[in-house]
């Protein structure tokens, strides 16, 4: 490990009990904190996450000010049921629809910046099982205690939760395999991320506006590259959330994922100067699946879009929400 790792690892890793929400209260002042879930189809558990959040963290102690669902085009009850539990809903497609339709994780991320009001956001995925309100304080902790950092990773164990069995270290496939090798081999400043592709992270506005989003699955390892380049190493701080269970995807799904992560790392490469310029990689995706008469090929299109730094979006500013209250 290269020194300067793991100086970064002892000086900007920690643990939610690090941050108790006494802390947070007594150093939140003005600062405005909003809490975003991007979902899909997510009725099953959308629900009982903001619940919590505002149960805890919103009525018992006045921490987060709004708590967004980024609805993605659910075709489940997964609106109603945020809104049930407390959340403000806001469609994907009604947030600037000026610029047009994308699709992919990435792009209601990116809608979120204009669809909330807060100086510190977070973002947690909506299919958390078993989800803690400490996966959000213990975000925000460094953030409100020290303004040099601007961006928190959580990290945490997965297990792989098939059927009736359990791996306690089976969970995180694509990071082992496909983004921890890439970041080792490219970024090895980076290399002390536990989990580069987390979905529950905290950023402030100021950093996160001037971020291009890419709009399928490579959005987090794009915006952790990014980060990086912008702002340097030590802007970036982890916390050890604990345990993350969620659903899990098919090896062919993963495989789609993959692509759309190298394809990310390399739009990276090359925007910031690691690599002599290259045509362009394919998008395709040649799968196989045995059918009845041998064989089955299924080639599909993993191509991602991305959008630009939201600060450059000509109507963000009249867009963006104020606090709800």
């Amino acid at each position: 490990m290269l020194p300067e790792v793991a100086s970064w690892l002892r000086r900007r890793t920690s643990e939610t009990a690090d941050w108790p929400l006494e802390t947070l209260l007594a150093v939140k002042g003005s600062t405005r904190i909003s809490v975003v879930l991007p979902a899909r189809d997510e009725e099953e558990t959308v629900g009982a996450i903001v619940s919590a959040i505002r149960a805890e963290l919103v009525e018992q102690a006045p921490l987060v000010d709004e708590i967004v669902v980024i609805d993605s085009r659910s075709t489940d009850r997964t609106a109603a049921v945020a809104a049930a539990a407390g959340a403000e809903v806001v469609a994907q497609d009604a947030v600037l629809p000026e610029a047009g339709r994308m699709s992919g994780k990435g792009e209601a991320l990116w809608k979120s910046l204009a669809a909330t009001g807060g100086d510190l956001i977070v973002f947690v995925d909506a299919d958390l099982r078993g989800f803690a309100t400490s996966y959000v304080t213990g975000l925000l902790g460094p953030l409100l205690t020290d303004p040099s950092v601007g961006y928190v990773k959580g990290c945490y164990d997965r297990p792989l939760v098939t059927g009736e069995s359990r791996d306690e270290t089976g969970g995180g496939r694509v990071t082992e395999l496909v983004a921890r090798p890439l970041i080792n081999l490219h970024w090895p400043l980076l290399a002390g991320v536990m989990q580069p592709l987390g979905g529950e992270y905290a950023g402030r506005r100021a950093l996160l506006e001037r971020l291009p989003f890419v709009t399928g699955y490579g959005v987090e390892l794009g915006l952790l590259l990014d980060v990086f380049q912008e702002a340097g190493l030590d802007a970036i701080a982890q916390v050890d959330l604990g345990r993350r269970v969620h659903s899990h995807q098919s090896t062919q799904a993963l495989g789609a994922m993959s692509s759309q992560i190298m394809l990310a790392a390399w739009s990276r490469l090359q925007r910031h100067g690691r690599m002599l310029p290259l045509e362009a990689p394919s998008t395709a995706l040649t799968q196989f699946a045995r059918g009845a008469g041998g064989h089955d090929v299924r080639v599909s299109d993993v191509g991602v879009g991305e959008r630009p730094p939201m600060a450059e979006v000509p109507g963000y500013a009249a867009a963006r929400r104020p606090m709800l209250s």
